[in-house]
């Protein structure tokens, strides 16, 4: 596993150095002094864009106290604010490797088995593209204003389509998932059952997980309830952009709420490629927008791009650091005991 880990490393190293060879080839007008000297001159958005994001993790609490309802109803939203808060900081520092911090932490404090949380947080994922989805081809087909000022709109409508899909693809699985799980479990299996790597077996034990996620909707009430709690934890991570933007208080950053869904979508992208600590996708593809799409100066584009994450990835680090020394946690060996976890617990 830590040579795998070692190799993923050095795969998003060579991605992000060829992308930052590109990057810098278009830079060849870059005032290196002029960026220096770019920087925020109202702070006051600053402070409310990472007032913001907090207020965000404790709705992703709330929205995990729902979930966790059918097993634990006496479980409190409160107790999951620390978890939430550990587990980003722990994803913003280790990279990938301490995605699973959050869920395992969640399972351990509920004495719950780890792959019933792996489901909650693969289910919450769903509701999470969802919500994103449903702003964006919003704003792309249905706002007057917004994306439609772009130059690259049309793109964004073609984009939309695909998310649209992507999302009609998922909720049709999860249905399929939910109605005959086990038997595309048994089915899997056994097709794939021949491949290295226990492959049949890996992939059938996420489809019983997932399918046991399914389970902690459990009624029309906490649906709307989580689909509501989605969609305004997504409208607090737009205007935390839309402030960060703002602060630097110049006609090239007065970006439209519609607008940022544009931007947003594209750090996501770019997070797909993230070296521990130090970030690197998020951040080039947030400024190679704002240059492109946005005609943001490359200056102004480099130092906006890179407080954007800072406020909306890193902002969280310090209290989660806190309360992971307060309760005498190790991030490093949290993922370590996550991915052992997973790798040896059945679904349950």
């Amino acid at each position: 596993m830590i040579r795998k880990k070692y190799v993923v490393y050095a795969v998003a190293f060579v991605v992000l150095a060829v992308l930052v060879y590109l990057q810098f080839r278009t830079w060849r007008n870059f005032d290196w002094d002029r960026f220096r000297q770019t920087r925020p001159v109202d702070w006051w958005h600053i402070v409310h864009g990472i007032a913001l994001i907090y207020l965000a993790y404790v709705v992703r609490a709330v929205r995990w106290r729902i979930f966790l309802k059918p097993v634990r109803p006496q479980a409190k939203a409160l107790s999951l604010i620390a978890p939430t808060m550990i587990g980003f900081t722990g994803l913003a520092l280790l990279g990938r490797p301490g995605e699973l911090i959050r869920p395992y932490l969640v399972a351990r404090r509920q004495n719950l088995p780890f792959s019933s949380q792996l489901a909650v947080w693969a289910v919450e994922r769903i509701f999470d593209i969802g919500a994103y989805a449903v702003m964006l081809v919003a704003a792309i087909f249905f706002a007057k204003e917004g994306p439609r000022e772009l130059p690259l709109h049309s793109s964004f409508q073609r984009g939309g389509f695909v998310l649209v899909g992507l999302v009609v693809a998922m909720v049709l699985g999860a249905m399929a998932v939910s109605a005959k799980g086990e038997g595309i479990a048994d089915w899997v299996e056994k097709r794939f059952s021949h491949l290295a790597a226990n492959l049949g077996h890996k992939v059938a034990m996420r489809i019983r997980e997932f399918r046991s996620g399914l389970n902690t909707i459990h009624g029309p009430f906490s649906l709307i309830a989580v689909t509501a709690l989605s969609l305004l934890m997504w409208f607090m991570i737009i205007v935390t952009y839309q402030e960060v933007a703002h602060s630097y208080g110049v006609e090239e950053l007065d970006i439209r709420r519609s607008q940022v869904l544009v931007l947003m979508g594209a750090s996501m992208i770019g997070s797909l490629v993230q070296l521990p600590g130090i970030g690197g996708g998020s951040q080039l593809a947030t400024i190679a927008t704002l240059q492109r799409v946005f005609g943001v100066p490359n200056e102004l584009a480099a130092s906006c791009g890179i407080m954007l994450w800072l406020v909306t990835f890193v902002a969280v680090v310090p209290v989660g650091l806190f309360l992971a020394h307060r309760e005498r946690l190790s991030l490093r060996e949290l993922s370590e005991e996550s991915v052992q976890a997973e790798e040896v617990e059945p679904v349950q």
